[in-house]
């Protein structure tokens, strides 16, 4: 139980196993003679997902923490900025029918709640209009950042839009190359578990058996690890989120100088919501639907129809959902990061950023010897045991308040029965106040309060703030931050450039390094 943990070996590739493997890297100097021992192993055999294109603005930290160049990040991986995400057609299914989650902070938070002030003008604008200037810089294609800004600064919140398969390659050179992680390219055949029921060591079928402390599972949805191996089920979720299936594209731009949206594109359908995501070269396009709710065939014709006569020239790959969690996510000396721990929908790209936050906590508390690990085990499970529930509650708030009823799907999405607890919970009290941080009490939300928000109010929810009428004091300040985001917004547009302006002067001067 005393024994040190040396040796982490992680079994998969992909963005999962490269950030895992890089994040620990870093942080425990694994190029030096004495550090924790960094080793990957993937099959030569197996393609990854590669549709995973939109992060969060935690990937700039996770770029920064393995010491990456966000210049060489975005020339090597097609990668273009993302400033949020534009909800058409989730409320109605009108044409005008659309809303912004963007990635900053409503004006003032923190020091005065814009919600109420900002109904008491009964919705003149939108509420991120009113309260960030984020919106208008997305609806005219611009960036968030000019080119003499310094590498992961920014002018507006953001994070990036990126093409998975480049990206993993690409972390792939830096981790070998710059932190010295092992690479072994091989097929896991064995798994050789001790008494305790650890894993001891993994057959490979050119490589003999690979010894380690910790293990590592990023082997996709198969868990070929802590599903398999290690006997954790999967936790079904799907009688919350109904998406199954998934039917995605790469689309070529027409020119090559088309506009590139700033934002994730998702727009409602019969039977859910298609993503747009713009990169560089091409746009990634997929339907993600409820088998339950539409046929194969009506899915195929709905994306041919929003894609255009091009789909007839392109690729259409399947992808299978089952949305779902491990029921742990480590046991004894596996962990599992990634697919292998479970998936959702793509919807807020909740994916991604729950693969920084593990590689994130594995990489900070990284357990000293065996006798410690069952005690980082605990923690580790209960925090994302948290983050999924709550990641699950904002995901299910998008469908519970959408007023379509096109096809059962959205109807069945309004069923109580399929509703948590914990987000009618929330919403009986949203009637009567907007959200506040004091509802997430936790420091592992993923979500915070003003996301709640911008969903809340750009869905139309009235909150009904008679109860706290007398608290409203402070329309003064209200007025002051509503003028001063008038004033970011002019300034926005005014100063920053065409979003694939930037992109172009990127690839030909990059940015000031830090």
């Amino acid at each position: 139980m005393n024994k040190p943990v040396k040796s982490v070996i992680v079994v998969g590739g992909g963005t999962a196993g490269w950030i895992t493997a890089g994040r620990i890297a870093a942080k425990h100097r694994c190029s030096s003679e004495s550090a924790v021992q960094v080793t990957l192993i993937e099959s030569p055999n197996i393609n990854i997902i590669g549709v995973g294109e939109g992060t969060w603005p935690t990937m700039r930290n996770t770029l920064m923490k393995l010491g990456i160049s966000e210049t060489d990040f975005m020339r090597a991986c097609d990668a273009t900025f993302k400033q949020g995400a534009k909800f058409a057609r989730w409320v109605d299914g009108s044409r005008d029918d659309f809303y912004y989650h963007p990635l900053m902070l409503p004006q003032g938070f923190g020091r005065v709640d814009l919600c109420s002030y900002w109904q008491a003008q009964q919705g003149r604008e939108s509420f991120s209009n009113a309260v960030c200037f984020q919106e208008q810089v997305c609806e005219r294609g611009l960036a968030p950042k000019l080119i003499t800004t310094p590498e992961f600064g920014s002018v507006a919140n953001y994070a990036y839009h990126l093409d998975a398969g480049k990206f993993a390659r690409f972390l792939q050179n830096h981790c070998v190359n710059q932190l010295g992680v092992r690479h072994i390219l091989d097929d896991v055949v064995g798994v050789q578990k001790a008494k305790n029921g650890d894993i001891e060591s993994l057959k490979t079928a050119h490589h003999g058996d690979l010894s380690g402390d910790l293990f590592v599972d990023c082997t996709g949805f198969r868990s070929r690890l802590l599903g398999d191996e290690m006997d954790v089920p999967l936790v079904d979720r799907s009688d919350v989120l109904f998406i199954d299936t998934a039917i995605a594209v790469q689309v070529p731009y027409e020119q090559a100088d088309d506009p590139i949206a700033s934002h994730t594109i998702s727009t409602g359908q019969e039977a859910g919501w298609i993503w747009d995501i713009g990169l560089t070269r091409r746009r990634g396009v997929g339907y993600v639907y409820s088998s339950k709710h539409t046929s194969e065939e009506n899915a195929q014709d709905t994306l041919a129809q929003y894609v255009g006569p091009a789909i007839e020239q392109l690729d259409v790959r399947k992808i299978p959902i089952r949305s779902g969690h491990r029921q742990l996510f480590w046991k004894n000396n596996c962990v599992a990061v990634g697919l292998s721990a479970g998936f959702l929908e793509p919807l807020e790209a909740s994916a991604l950023v729950l693969v920084e936050l593990s590689a994130e906590m594995l990489a900070e508390q990284l357990p000293a010897t065996r006798g410690v690990m069952d005690i980082c085990a605990q923690r580790f499970n209960d925090t994302f045991q948290y983050r999924w529930d709550r990641i699950i509650d904002f995901l299910k708030l998008h469908y519970i308040l959408s007023k379509r009823t096109d096809n059962d799907f959205w109807n069945d999405n309004r069923d109580p029965t399929s509703i948590p607890d914990s987000l009618q919970a929330l919403m009986s009290l949203w009637q009567y106040r907007s959200p506040g941080d004091q509802d997430f009490t936790s420091n592992n939300e993923v979500f915070p309060a003003a996301s709640y928000q911008y969903v809340l109010y750009g869905m139309g929810f009235k909150t009904e703030t008679a109860a706290y009428a007398h608290t409203l004091i402070e329309q003064e300040l209200a007025r002051e931050q509503f003028g001063k985001n008038r004033m970011a917004t002019e300034r926005a547009l005014a100063g920053l450039p065409r979003h694939r302006d930037l992109i172009n002067k990127i690839h030909e001067y990059g940015f000031a390094a830090v």
